[in-house]
């Protein structure tokens, strides 16, 4: 297992510099990048080069354009290029460029980009002027909250739910907790979200929960179990909305692994011998049933963390890496859309290593080293 392991956390590097590289290319021609996005700000208010440069041509006064910004990608090309440049001094053009970092030529800037990624160096955010890994930092536990929450409980509630629709297969049981599932499938997340909002958050009918943040105003003056209790009650809804959404599938995949398994032969044979319904249910059953289930907890973690959660993170103005990520992708924030993509993807190469671990450590009969 160890060489496996080692195989694979090396196949890591290439595969995550392939993602790069690809998204990188695409965003060469994609057009509206930040340099058209300030162009047709400075259009629209009407700027002179005298306010834009200063009098004596120093620095852009604008807001976080006076860093060069060498790892941005962008689809900007010479200054005579952009449609937005008509009517402006080409002075303003080429400063911003330089501000922006694109005076350089797109490979010049990819390699720059990884030489700092090699060392988490991601730059800094082109509209916000701070730190890219400051900006990740300070929004990473809101999305790990929501995500490690709402991954818990949809397993807590899937999981024996699914295992008791298999056992009771075809009963009233079955068929009325169904039609909860099949709403489940049927509803977005997010139209749940609203429907709690107008439901207990101050809509329509109550306000029992906050609407804002993961925490009250001044809640660092709380004590533990204050802070703990006021984390939970502004929590609860946006994981209740994800759980909502997400907890469908997992119960009907745990439902047909159970009945896959308790059609099998060898299920047939214990009964033959005597065992228990519970005896073959948890002791021969639930192990070859649960491996795909368990071994996908990972993968589920990091989709709901990184996919799941942006909505509810907008609809519950939760400031975290969805928003964050949207944001960024919106205005051409290129330094957080690439640094947010090599993240997510280092993660989700990484959960996937887990995940085969994980087969493992269910099934010890399962080795990956045997396979050809």
């Amino acid at each position: 297992m160890a060489a496996y392991l080692l195989r694979r956390l090396l196949l890591v590097v290439p595969t995550l510099f392939g993602i790069i590289l690809i998204n990188f290319v695409v965003i060469q021609f994609a057009p509206g990048g930040p340099v058209e996005q300030m162009l047709a700000e400075l259009r629209g208010q009407g700027q002179t080069l005298g306010r834009i440069t200063g009098e004596g041509g120093g620095e852009l006064r604008q807001p976080n354009l006076a860093q060069r910004q060498p790892g941005s990608g962008g689809g900007e090309g010479p200054v005579g290029s952009y449609r937005g440049a008509r009517g402006l001094d080409p002075a303003i053009v080429a400063e911003i460029e330089r501000a922006f970092g694109f005076d350089k030529p797109a490979h010049v800037r990819f390699w720059e980009m990884i030489r700092g990624y090699l060392t988490f160096d991601f730059g800094q955010s082109l509209f916000q002027g701070r730190p890219v890994v400051d900006l990740i930092a300070e929004k990473m536990p809101v999305s790990i909250s929501l995500g490690l929450w709402s991954t818990l409980i949809i397993y807590l509630i899937s999981i024996p739910l699914g295992i008791r629709k298999a056992v009771r297969d075809g009963s009233r049981f079955d068929v009325a907790t169904s039609g909860i599932v099949l709403i489940g499938y049927a509803i977005p997340g997010f139209l749940f979200a609203i429907l709690l909002v107008v439901l207990f958050a101050g809509g329509t009918f109550l306000q029992i929960f906050p609407l804002r943040g993961l925490a009250s105003s001044g809640a660092d003056t709380f004590s533990f179990w204050e802070r703990a209790l006021d984390y939970a009650w502004h929590v609860t809804l946006p994981t209740l909305a994800l759980v909502i959404g997400g907890f469908a599938g997992l119960t009907m995949l745990t439902k047909n692994s159970f009945l896959d398994e308790i059609g099998k032969q060898y299920v047939v044979t214990a009964r033959a011998k005597g065992a228990t319904e519970r005896r073959v249910l948890y002791g021969h059953v639930f192990r070859n049933a649960m491996l795909i289930i368990i071994a996908g907890f990972p993968g589920a973690f990091i989709g709901i963390l990184f996919t799941g959660a942006l909505l509810i993170e907008i609809v519950f103005s939760l400031d975290g890496l969805g928003l964050l990520g949207f944001e960024a992708a919106i205005r051409r924030d290129y330094p957080v859309m690439f640094a947010t993509l090599y993240i997510f993807t280092l993660l989700g190469l990484l959960m996937q290593i887990v995940g085969d671990f994980t087969y493992t450590l269910v099934d010890p009969r399962i080795d990956f080293e045997a396979r050809r």
